[in-house]
């Protein structure tokens, strides 16, 4: 069975929440493509150079500490890189399409990897509830987490490459006023509909 599940959305939105239980509920493979892009970030912070790292990632590059808040910064900026995103737009491509299926999660995933995905989703929130996420999952000044979420919300819908946005056809799932069980349920729900 091919079946794929993509989840866009902004940082701390909840993308990744609701992929690891989707994939657990109905068993099928995740793929967190951020870490595609931290991986590259990461790599460019010990000075290689990002196009030719992107070309040379390994699942083994998915590892260690990939959370940081200037790895995520830096994966920002390589994600707006042509060069880049096209490198890793066949892995992606291979992985949604998978025998038994797969969720996908990350930015442009039903706009631009997977338009032909079965199900969409576009998660989001407001900036101040997803700035207090990350800020207490990371720690430091929620000021500064609150305007880094919103100098890479800015970075991510504007670039030329591949802007962060809804696909037409996905459905929107804001989770500024959602417990965690509740926006699990509620991307349950839509899968097991199509599925």
């Amino acid at each position: 069975m091919q079946f794929t599940v993509a989840i866009d959305g902004p940082a701390a939105a909840g993308k990744g929440t609701i992929a690891r239980a989707l994939a657990e509920r109905f068993r099928l493979a995740v793929l967190d493509t951020g870490l595609l892009y931290r991986a590259v970030g990461a790599r460019r912070l010990a000075g290689e150079d990002p196009v030719a790292a992107a070309r040379a990632l390994s699942p083994e590059d998915l590892t260690g500490n990939l959370r940081s808040n200037a790895v995520a910064e830096a994966a920002s900026q390589v994600a707006a890189i042509p060069e880049v995103r096209a490198a890793l737009l066949d892995f992606q491509r291979a992985f949604a399409r998978r025998e038994g299926g797969a969720i996908l999660d990350g930015r442009d995933i039903g706009t631009v990897i997977c338009p032909e995905a079965e199900v969409k989703l576009y998660v989001t929130a407001s900036p101040e509830v997803r700035a207090e996420r990350r800020w207490k999952e990371l720690g430091g000044d929620y000021e500064a987490v609150l305007a880094e979420v919103i100098k890479r919300d800015r970075r991510d819908s504007e670039r030329t490459e591949a802007p962060l946005r809804p696909a037409p056809d996905a459905h929107i799932l804001d989770t500024s006023q959602m417990t965690i069980p509740e926006a699990v349920a509620e991307a349950a729900r839509l899968v097991q509909a199509r599925l």
